[in-house]
């Protein structure tokens, strides 16, 4: 079932329809931040166990470089790039 552009799967009984879509509002105000791809719904007698597979975040890398946090070199000038390509890395 897709609810809201999420998978659902519902494993281990039955719930209605209503109740899903109440778990779904739920994980999205827990994860306002996160973009939800799939809940995963497990009945156990009374209790529900909710589990979220989330999609991937972009993330920029950041290094120390020459005593700059940089995530790329393109504002540097000839002279720290020269630094950069000069520089020895241990390992």
């Amino acid at each position: 079932m897709v609810y809201e552009n999420i998978q659902v799967q519902v494993t281990g009984g039955t719930i209605p329809e209503e109740e899903i879509k109440a778990y779904v509002t739920h994980s999205k105000k827990t994860y306002p931040n996160r973009k939800i791809e799939q809940l995963d719904i497990h009945v156990d007698g009374d209790f529900v166990d909710l589990r979220c597979q989330f999609a991937p975040e972009n993330f920029e890398r950041i290094r120390r470089i020459t005593g700059y946090l940089v995530g790329t070199l393109d504002r540097f000038n000839d002279a720290k790039r020269a630094e950069v390509t000069d520089r020895v890395k241990h390992m």
